[in-house]
């Protein structure tokens, strides 16, 4: 008997996982029946209508995740590279055959559907860091610890490691002109960081990142230029004045001069819209009837849902269209406004509740390759939610991506169910692997 179970499908796998993502996806189809929802086509099965086609979608993702868990554990870890490799030249190729839509070179066509391979690249990065973090011989802490000898000595694998997430992402943005997929990539900096990447570098980079917002904020660079000298100046009152201390104030005073003056380089190398939504957000333009309306009539759907919401279909900003894009990019006004305030927390307590249980999942691995890897599913999914409900909610730009699970589109659902598949069958094979 216990022989009959081991070999059964379901053997080891964790329950919780598949139940909370059941839940999302339908969750997910039933906002989107009522963000695009009208009289004249009220089956929620009508094939023509998005939730048709989204259903359509679920039917594959349920094949895919089925599949997941028919494949044998071991698949996945020997051909991380090739998958990583086969997406990275898709993604090279749809620039050239693929379909324009809305000024992106990023989907296939196939028949009237489309197919966005960048989505796909990050189940395949998430693989590819894993087998080459946890094939090092020396500990991923020390590679980002090292002293400069050290790491002059070892740069091969610093090189590969960063290499992994950042060629994908140029090749996102310059190619498919795709910024919001291509942003997503940084979220694997959190897998980094677990794998003992210093917290001095998270630290620096958030520093990095305040300055850069100032930057834009304050629109004289040499006003902002001049204060950093005067602080750098002011800290010799603090620190004993001698060479050492100088060299190391002159180069932090230069860098942070340099992250000034490339900020407002990388802002004039901007499209004009990508400006636009920048400064809508800092507050430095108002435009309500342009670049600035669909936060504005964001904002109105979620705040109009009060406490309970105006209930399912009653939407009015819902109904009548207001909120653009609402069945993909906003989809979290759907939930705002007919679910209000309860049912808003509801969706964000179960996408976290899903990151939380994969990290928990991820932390009682025996493999270094399981574990790396279900933080590389953890780190994209807590970067869609932040970013998503940020730019909803006016707190981030508009780059456009989608809500895990809930967002209309086969390519990010098909992905995220991959992505999240491949881990819960790497953890029911957890007891398989001797410590």
């Amino acid at each position: 008997m216990q022989s009959r179970n081991q070999n059964s499908l379901f053997y080891g796998v964790d329950r919780v996982s598949i139940m909370l993502y059941v839940v999302m996806v339908i969750m997910g189809w039933l906002n989107i029946y009522a963000a695009v929802y009208n009289d004249e086509h009220s089956n929620i099965l009508d094939m023509t209508q998005k939730y048709g086609k989204q259903l359509i979608w679920i039917s594959g993702a349920a094949i895919l995740a089925f599949s997941i868990l028919l494949i044998d554990s071991d698949f996945f870890t020997a051909f991380s590279y090739v998958f990583y490799g086969v997406l990275l030249f898709a993604n090279i190729l749809v620039r050239f055959i693929g379909r324009e839509i809305k000024g992106s070179h990023s989907w296939l066509g196939v028949g009237g559907f489309g197919i966005q391979p960048a989505e796909f690249m990050k189940f395949a990065m998430s693989l590819a860091l894993a087998k080459f973090l946890s094939n090092q011989q020396i500990a991923v802490n020390q590679i980002f610890r090292l002293r400069i000898k050290d790491i002059i000595k070892n740069y091969k694998n610093t090189f590969i490691a960063l290499a992994i997430i950042i060629v994908p992402l140029i090749l996102v943005k310059k190619l498919q002109d795709e910024t919001g997929l291509a942003i997503v990539f940084i979220a694997f900096i959190i897998v980094l960081y677990r794998e003992g990447l210093s917290v001095s570098f998270l630290m620096i980079g958030m520093l990095i990142a305040i300055l850069f917002v100032v930057a834009l904020v304050v629109a004289n660079t040499s006003a902002v230029l001049i204060s950093l000298g005067i602080l750098a100046l002011s800290s010799f009152i603090i620190v004993p004045r001698n060479r050492r201390n100088l060299l190391i104030v002159s180069l932090v005073y230069l860098l942070a001069a340099g992250v000034v003056l490339g900020a407002n380089f990388m802002y004039q190398k901007l499209e004009p819209h990508q400006k636009d939504r920048i400064d809508v957000l800092l507050n430095k333009k108002t435009d309500l009837k342009g670049v600035g309306y669909n936060v504005n009539q964001a904002k109105i759907a979620i705040g109009s849902g009060g406490f309970l919401g105006k209930g399912y279909l009653q939407g009015t900003q819902t109904k009548y269209d207001f909120v653009p894009e609402q069945e993909t990019d906003f989809i979290f006004c759907t939930v705002g406004e007919e679910w209000g305030f309860v049912g808003s927390i509801g969706v964000v307590f179960l996408e976290l509740f899903l990151i939380l249980r994969v990290i928990f999942l991820a932390e009682r691995q025996r493999s270094s390759f399981s574990r790396i890897y279900g933080y590389g599913v953890a780190s994209v999914l807590f970067f869609h939610l932040a970013v998503n409900i940020g730019m909803t909610i006016g707190l981030m730009p508009v780059i456009g991506i989608p809500l895990p699970f809930f967002s209309y589109g086969g390519s990010s659902l098909w992905s995220f169910t991959i992505l999240l598949f491949i881990f819960i069958k790497l953890d029911a094979n957890r007891l398989l692997i001797l410590r």
